[in-house]
């Protein structure tokens, strides 16, 4: 942690609580900094002296400075609070995690409570904070607050956004007669109140007048500190308010940009399409942006990407206001956005802030959008006539666009890489990858309107189950055979740590056990591989070695995944011939067409991750140069280490090439966002301009006790322990094991060949890690909320992808 300690302060060991400052938290802790705030404003605080880290550090309490300083105050009830140097703090509130005394009265009880707040700086409970935080425990200090204390007649907290929902322009106030300790500790019933202006017909333990107050005061102190505030405050038995505490509220999900647009706006995440949950880095969104509004605008759709918390946001206002497209939106989120994007969509067009406005026409097309057309018809017919042949045209596109997106040789610096990055990228080969996927979701799609009575989703999703043709069951089956292989070198993959293979194969000390051929085919590949700020497989294979460990356990050949692959093809081809019999009897000419698509869905659909494949390889160029710019850049001392690159954007990095700009600090706090962002586990599905987590406002649904409702993605029941994964570079799953991720994608999919079911808590049926499940035959539930927070490891669960149930024993 940086000091801030003034020079010569540190023998400093107690000072009046109005000397606390924001640039001496390291002496005073951030409690205290935030108090002394509080009163430079002129605001209504206890008076009091802080109790410095300084004694803290020496081991000794100053009782002779403490009891003068007691004298002070006039030897009264005190409150005795901690204030930990990363404590109220922007990215750790250490809210309840360190110890209060309250209402303590003479010289020997005070010192007792120093001691006693102390010694919480090392309970179980505030450790385990900081390891959740990634804290130094040897870095932080104690300081120690002693107040008067205030005899309350009503006390509480108030937030100065609303901590639920996100709503930004929305106070709340929990309050409770006596001490605020019954509120904070959720010790006892509290009335709930909702800062908007409007009377109450039940005013509880407060008045009109007291909540007037109580909004004046967050607004100033929300206006002061520059952020939303989580503040506590306490009436006394006259009446006036005082200010017990303000620190930023630390859960809330950063609110989206501000528009200067009077209307409210509504913004999806992209990100979970790609099985994305984590923060992107700067040099991947600012690349990502660009992708994928172009790939939407050759659809004909302007979205704006924007960047929320690190996270790929797609503004789609201007969509849900417009009569044409707004029909068909709900619709269209179910192949990638899944059915919680769907039902937030549902309830916002249903909002009259939403409603369409002027110019319900559809745009006219342009030249543009007319070409896209005809390409597109001539080549889904294609694909549909000869779809072998679309496939081979297809796989020699990827292989031109895999040698095509090789650097020149004669790139020497870094102004002749960053030329090279700034070029337009070539757009042949394009149609040739992109009709045939869409023809095979298409062929995919379609037959459940034809097939209407005749056939159940759950009929068409087996006939869609083991698909040929698909990259990443490829992918996961060549690690397959390389574990079937290990031979001698069995023992070697299961003992060692996966970091440490890593390691020897990078430095070439591992026995050859097949890794650099798998690595030549499908190293530019990773967890969270769309943003070019993560490291590949090629850089860093201990996730692949992890994997492979996995796959080692396995003893059980009828449970190896080519086995579970080839008996997943089997039978959805059995199904599907029954499925078109059964369909042609009862009606001929639908039966017929959709017996026809659902065979192309088998010999195309399976295509899907292909695009996304092939457009890695560009990727993992890019990255290359930047890799090569931010080496000179270090060498220059301009950046700290050279991956520090993939936390400025091209333009920054333009700056520091050609006009020598040190953005050192500027990376250093990018890195400290990233790092905060990363811990966060719920990112929400969508959000208003108001800070608003839609989700947080839809009715819930009922369910069962000990059932948790998601979608059904793939068919199948399944009962097993469960095994939470976050990271799974690092995840061990023993065979039969239910995995429960936030969420996956292709990096993700080698885990699937060991486990025996999939619960994710986002997602779309056609998303990438429920057709990989469905691929192997193993049932997958989608769109389960918290559950990576309901369930925990070891936890027996059902997992029925009939029934979208999970089911805790």
């Amino acid at each position: 942690m940086q000091s801030h300690c003034i020079v010569g302060e540190v023998d400093v060991q107690v000072i009046a609580l109005s000397a606390a400052t924001a640039d001496r938290v390291d002496l005073v802790g951030g409690k205290a900094a935030g108090l002394g705030e509080l009163i430079r404003r002129g605001e209504r605080v206890p008076d009091g002296f802080c109790v410095t880290t300084t004694a803290h550090r020496l081991g000794v309490i100053p009782r002779a400075e403490i009891v003068a300083a007691y004298q002070r105050l006039g030897a009264g009830p005190v409150a005795v609070r901690s204030s930990a140097t990363a404590e109220d703090l922007p990215e750790a509130s250490f809210a309840g995690q360190q110890d209060t005394v309250l209402d303590v009265t003479g010289t020997a009880e005070l010192i007792a409570a120093i001691g006693k707040c102390w010694d919480s700086l090392h309970t179980a409970r505030a450790t385990a904070y900081r390891d959740a935080r990634d804290l130094d425990h040897r870095a932080v200090r104690m300081a120690v607050i002693v107040q008067r204390m205030v005899d309350p007649a009503v006390a509480g907290v108030l937030f100065t956004a609303n901590p639920l929902t996100g709503r930004r322009d929305e106070m709340v106030a929990d309050a409770a007669p006596g001490l605020g300790t019954t509120v904070v500790d959720g010790a006892a019933t509290v009335d709930h109140y909702v800062l908007d202006g409007m009377p109450r017909a039940d005013p509880g333990c407060l008045t009109s007048a007291q909540l007037a107050e109580l909004r004046a005061a967050g607004e100033r102190l929300q206006g002061h500190f520059g952020c939303p505030q989580d503040v506590e405050w306490a009436f006394d038995r006259d009446g006036v308010l005082w200010l017990l505490q303000s620190r930023p509220i630390t859960s809330l999900f950063p609110r989206p940009p501000e528009t200067g647009k009077p209307l409210p706006r509504i913004y999806l995440e992209f990100g979970h399409v790609q099985g994305m949950r984590q923060p992107v880095t700067p040099m991947g969104m600012s690349t990502l942006r660009a992708q994928i509004a172009a790939m939407l605008a050759t659809l004909g759709v302007r979205v704006e990407i924007v960047d929320i918390g690190g996270r790929l946001y797609g503004d789609l206002t201007d969509l849900t206001r417009r009569r044409s497209s707004r029909k068909r939106l709900v619709k269209l989120m179910a192949v990638d956005f899944g059915p919680r994007a769907q039902a937030v969509m549902r309830h916002v067009l249903a909002d009259p802030r939403f409603a369409p406005t002027g110019g319900g026409a559809a745009r006219p097309p342009g030249a543009g959008s007319l070409g896209t057309a005809g390409r597109a018809v001539v080549g889904i017919l294609r694909a549909l006539a000869r779809p072998d042949a679309a496939r081979s045209r297809m796989f020699q596109a990827i292989d031109e666009l895999r040698v095509g997106s090789v650097a020149p040789a004669e790139l020497r610096t870094a102004a002749d890489r960053l030329r090279f990055l700034q070029a337009p990228d070539a757009a042949g080969g394009a149609d040739a990858i992109v009709w045939p996927i869409v023809t095979g979701m298409l062929a995919a799609a379609l037959p459940a309107a034809l097939l209407k009575g005749v056939a159940s989703p759950d009929e068409i999703h087996a006939v869609l189950a083991g698909m040929p043709h698909n990259v990443t069951i490829e992918m996961d089956l060549a690690l397959w055979r390389l574990a079937q292989n290990a031979g001698e070198h069995r023992q070697l993959l299961l003992d060692t740590p996966p970091a440490e293979l890593a390691a020897r194969h990078l430095g070439g000390t591992l026995p050859d056990v097949g890794m650099a051929g798998f690595l030549t085919a499908y190293g530019h590949r990773g967890v969270a591989e769309v943003d070019l700020g993560v490291p590949r497989w090629a850089e860093d294979p201990a996730p692949v070695f992890a994997a492979l460990a996995n796959y080692l356990r396995v003893t059980d050949p009828e449970q190896g995944p080519d086995r579970r692959f080839r008996r997943a093809a089997a039978t959805a081809e059995a199904a599907l011939d029954e499925l078109v019999r059964r369909a042609r009897r009862r009606r001929p000419v639908r039966g017929t067409l959709a017996g026809f698509l659902l065979r192309r869905a088998r010999s195309l659909a399976g295509l899907r991750e292909a695009g996304k494949f092939a457009g890695l390889y560009p990727l993992r160029e890019r990255r290359r140069q930047l890799l090569l710019i931010g080496a000179e850049l270090h060498g220059a001392g301009l950046l700290e280490r050279p991956d520090d690159i993939m936390f400025l954007t091209l333009d920054e990095a333009h700056a520091a090439v050609h006009r020598g700009v040190d953005h050192r600090a500027t990376v250093a706090t990018r890195r400290a966002v990233h790092r905060r962002e990363s811990r966060r586990r719920v990112v929400p599905v969508a959000l208003l301009s108001d800070g608003t987590d839609v989700e947080t406002v839809l009715p819930a649904a009922p369910a069962a006790d000990g059932v948790l409702a998601g979608v059904g993605a793939s068919a199948g029941r399944v009962t097993g322990p469960a095994r939470v994964v976050h990271d799974p570079a690092t995840a061990h799953i023993e065979p039969g094991e239910v995995l429960v991720a936030a969420t996956t994608d292709p990096g993700w999919t080698p885990l699937f060949l060991t486990a025996s079911a999939l619960v994710t808590e986002t997602g779309a049926i056609m998303a990438h890690g429920p057709t990989v499940a469905r691929e192997y035959g193993i049932p997958a539930v989608i769109c389960v909320p918290a559950a990576t927070r309901t369930i925990s490891t070891g936890q027996l669960v059902t997992v029925d992808g009939g029934a979208g149930t999970v089911t805790v024993h």
